[in-house]
């Protein structure tokens, strides 16, 4: 019978993710946790992150925001700019190092989830794609002088790179709408403007999702053929890893296999995939199981965990050891914790 325990036979060998090596193959998935008072990640963010650190084989933080003032309306998110927030991210980026891990920072425009005046598809010109796409070079500049490991680009779950890939928001007839290469072209310039601010060992990796915050069933492929096509156009501009986001990572992403989003998006580039969704929030066995046999397989890479690291940031040590009993399944009143 398969264990707790056993569940972290694949995930405890270690690896590489674009030449930069990982002692395991857990990763933490960025969490927006409010707690960076004017963009400025605090002392209490960077002994959050420590705490996690040794356990994972990467920590991805949570969204950190472009230095542009139609990137969000939030005043506790971090962003990712030059002064205060650089130093405040040092800080962090220390504190998991010393801790003997790996950190990566999660770069991110909110679009139309952005309360107020917010910019779409629709209504950016071409100036205004050009000007996004600086702010986000600039803000890979900033990680990559506050020491950070890796970058990633949030293009999913309905923000502004991911608006532009879904065809339900991007209704532009220029080259950035239409077909699915075309919807992939702005976040292809983002990806080619980040490659060449950070250095080529860095790992680039791009978070991308089916389904949005306020759609669940959306898409922005119908089919692998679609899928397929919007990938390699990201691949193409330089994305390192694909980072594919699903509610339940257990799900098949297209009808006829029983392939995941990350399976797909490996067999589809060849490039390394992290999959992500509900994976140790469930007790059932048979998830588990799938989850073990999927990257002995090598359908995807690494996995990473969410909501169970916020009451657990020893998850990781507690599951290996088998102490499952002490670890608390997680509750929403979880998502106001911070230690």
């Amino acid at each position: 019978m398969t264990t707790t325990t056993s569940l972290l036979g694949p995930l405890a060998t270690p690896t590489a993710l674009a030449g930069l090596t990982l002692p395991n193959r857990l990763v933490m998935a960025p969490m927006t946790r409010f707690r960076s008072p004017g963009g400025v990640p605090t002392a209490e963010v960077a002994d959050y992150y420590r705490r996690r650190a040794s356990g994972l084989g990467l920590i991805i933080t949570e969204g950190t925001v472009i230095g542009h003032p139609s990137a969000t309306h939030e005043t506790t998110v971090p962003t990712m700019t030059a002064g205060a927030a650089e130093e405040g991210w040092r800080r962090v980026t220390a504190e998991v190092h010393a801790a003997g891990g790996r950190i990566a920072t999660q770069l991110w425009h909110l679009g139309s989830e952005r309360s107020g005046a917010a910019w779409t598809p629709s209504s950016m010109t071409l100036s205004d794609i050009s000007e996004i796409v600086a702010e986000f070079a600039a803000s890979a500049r900033v990680a990559v002088r506050a020491g950070f490991d890796a970058v990633e680009l949030h293009a999913a779950h309905g923000y502004l790179l991911d608006e532009f890939l879904w065809p339900a928001t991007n209704r532009r007839t220029d080259a950035f709408g239409g077909s699915p290469a075309a919807r992939a072209l702005f976040p292809a310039e983002v990806i080619r403007a980040v490659r060449a601010e950070i250095p080529a060992s860095m790992p680039l990796i791009v978070r991308f999702s089916q389904f949005k915050e306020r759609d669940h069933d959306a898409t922005i492929a119908a089919d692998p053929t679609e899928l397929a096509t919007i990938l390699q156009t990201l691949a193409d501009a330089g994305a390192d890893a694909f980072h594919a986001s699903q509610r339940r990572f257990w799900e098949p992403a297209f009808p006829g296999s029983p392939r995941n989003l990350a399976a797909w998006a490996k067999h589809l580039t060849g490039l390394p995939a992290i999959t992500v969704g509900s994976v140790a929030l469930t007790d059932q066995i048979s998830h588990q199981a799938e989850l073990h046999t999927a990257l002995t397989a090598g359908d995807y890479d690494l996995v990473a965990l969410g909501r169970i690291l916020l009451a657990n940031p020893t998850w990781p040590a507690l599951t290996a050891s088998g102490c499952s009993s002490k670890i608390q399944k997680y509750r929403k009143e979880h998502e106001n914790t911070y230690f």
